[in-house]
């Protein structure tokens, strides 16, 4: 007898098998690590107005040109290594996303500094724990929260680039911040 089919969030069900295995194994999972936050938060930027799929598909290459999202190696890195990549099809080659990865990574040192930890700061949005909803089909899915909305306004006040408030409720999903897995998909309710 063949296996029953998986059943996912709608925007995973008809997907590349890349966009599949990221919503099966990553997205909605909390996350805890510095330096995928960083990576998130990097890759959130460089989607703003573009799909996830074109991101995901570059997502090897930025880990390659951004030095596996070190932080203080991204912090360091000089403008002619930024300019240089601007010449690299496999990253988005936006100047203002390209010298963002930098920028945050320097603001982004200074919160470690000041709060023990980026993970500390960023999960202090939702009170250090998942956000779990509820939702039966995706367009009741918002783009933006009031959580999104405050956390995007902090990040900015700081200096943080590419955080409006759909990126950051984009990120808030992609780290597991919130869980907006539909309840009928396989994954709803597991961390």
């Amino acid at each position: 007898m063949p296996a029953k089919p998986l059943t996912r969030c709608p925007w995973a069900t008809d997907s590349s098998d890349a966009m599949q295995h990221y919503h099966d194994t990553e997205w909605g999972v909390p996350l805890h690590d510095d330096q995928g936050l960083f990576e998130f938060m990097v890759l959130e930027g460089a989607q703003a107005g573009l799909s996830w799929s074109t991101v995901l598909a570059k997502r090897e290459r930025y880990r390659e040109v951004f030095h596996q999202f070190d932080i203080a190696r991204v912090a360091a890195m000089k403008d002619k290594e930024l300019e240089k990549l601007l010449q690299d099809p496999g990253i988005i080659r936006n100047r203002l996303k390209v010298s963002s990865a930098r920028d945050n990574a320097t603001i982004a040192l200074e919160v470690i500094e000041e709060h023990g930890s980026l993970d500390r700061y960023l999960w202090s949005f939702v009170g250090g724990k998942p956000i779990v909803n509820h939702w039966k089909t995706s367009n009741q899915v918002p783009a933006t929260t009031a959580v999104s909305d405050l956390m995007s306004k902090t990040l900015r006040k700081r200096g943080f680039r590419f955080v409006g408030s759909t990126i950051c409720y984009a990120f808030m999903q992609a780290t597991g911040m919130v869980n907006d897995h539909a309840v009928t998909c396989f994954r709803y309710g597991k961390r």
